[in-house]
């Protein structure tokens, strides 16, 4: 394969670097990982300490300062080099609420012991059991009484939770019956959960069929301190919009790794796999669905760069992170189809890394937002289409 053709020139040594480091972990790490359901402590402090983590983090308070193109190639340099940035991948754009809306006081007691990797901010509170992703219908509220916020209610699929020393943490402040628009009266907060693990918050993980630490955190009369709001108390459900862009066009990012180790693996394989005394790749049942799945992401490739671009000017970019993400998704998933297929059943075999890939990627039409939900966003902000929910 034209490696020319898989890499963006922009970042090339950035993704040199990190191919360099990801090598430190091959694939037996991730595979006895995956086994035990264990976090990858050691790649995670790797990476914090070779700053990737806080390459959006401005200079001014310990980060590299690299724009939202410089943090998407370090994710997809991970996925494509066979790891799984999915351990550490949301301190990057959660930190961006506290940038954005965090007081001065806020910003410079976090952002530095977050970039210096003294804390971790890798959970993200927001998903709820009984609202998904209907957001303004959650249910976990916190209420004010002095100097602190009493905070009650459940969250689900609160990945990393174990792992994290903070979480950005959405409740509601005002009851949705007493608000205009049903997106006001939610608040965001930054929770330190070693504070409060055992006083209030309780985490149970949630075993799912890849190794992506997700936990269900709740809630019973917690305390926050009020200092711990983070702007205006009852917007924080614009503040989380802002960071959504970014989440989608960083794991659009990760998609597009992922399809890319797919790719390169079906390729060298088809073309040393001998059967019938020729190599498989000279047949076409197995040459198209890799054609076919690299024309996808090589399509989504661009879609990925084309919403960086838009984020990094300023411009509303809802619709193009959108489109990114599932267009990512959907690539990643047909190039992990066609190397299930080109390797039989190797492919399902432990020690060539693509059953655990497979699995891996498979979550990205789901979360962080469903296929269906982008869809309905493209119909109704782009198209002009009645709203359907």
């Amino acid at each position: 394969m034209d490696q020319t053709l898989l890499r963006d020139d922009t970042w090339a040594d950035l993704r040199g670097e990190v191919a360099k480091l990801c090598a430190q972990f091959p694939g037996e790490y991730w595979r006895k990982l995956d086994a035990e359901r264990g976090y990858p402590t050691a790649f995670v402090t790797a990476l914090t300490e070779a700053g990737y983590l806080a390459a959006l983090i401005p200079e001014e308070y310990g980060g590299a300062g690299l724009p939202l193109s410089g943090a998407a190639a370090i994710l997809e340099e991970i996925q494509a080099q066979g790891g799984n940035g999915a351990a550490c991948h949301a301190q990057m754009y959660i930190m961006g609420t506290i940038l954005r809306h965090g007081s001065p006081e806020q910003k410079a007691k976090y952002l530095p012991e977050i970039a210096a990797g003294r804390l971790r901010l890798q959970a993200f509170g927001v998903t709820e059991p009984t609202s998904g992703t209907d957001t303004t219908s959650l249910r976990t509220t916190a209420r004010k009484e002095g100097d602190r916020y009493i905070v009650n209610g459940q969250k689900v699929w609160t990945s990393r939770a174990e792992h994290s020393d903070l979480m950005l943490l959405l409740a509601r402040t005002t009851a949705r019956d007493q608000v205009a628009k049903k997106t006001e009266g939610l608040s965001t907060f930054i929770v330190d959960m070693k504070a409060v693990l055992g006083k209030g918050l309780t985490i149970r993980p949630i075993r799912t069929m890849m190794n992506h630490n997700s936990c269900e955190v709740f809630f019973d009369n917690m305390e926050i301190p009020a200092e711990n709001l983070l702007g205006v108390e009852g917007r924080g459900f614009r503040y989380i919009l802002d960071g959504m862009n970014a989440e989608r066009i960083l794991i659009a990012a990760e998609c597009i790794g992922d399809a890319k180790w797919f790719t390169e693996r079906s390729v060298s394989y088809a073309k040393d796999r001998n059967v019938f005394n020729r190599p498989i790749g000279q047949n076409q049942g197995v040459q198209f669905p890799i054609a076919r799945a690299y024309a996808q992401w090589r399509a989504a490739e661009l879609m990925v760069k084309d919403a960086c671009e838009k984020f990094e000017a300023g411009i509303n970019c809802g619709a193009e992170a959108n489109m990114a993400k599932m267009l990512a998704a959907e690539a990643s998933w047909a190039a992990a189809e066609a190397c299930v297929q080109t390797h039989g059943g190797f492919g399902f075999a432990e020690e060539y890394d693509i059953e655990r890939k497979f699995r891996e990627t498979r979550l990205y039409q789901v979360a962080p937002i469903s296929t269906n939900l982008v869809l309905s966003y493209i119909a109704e902000h782009v198209l002009g289409l009645p709203r359907s929910y």
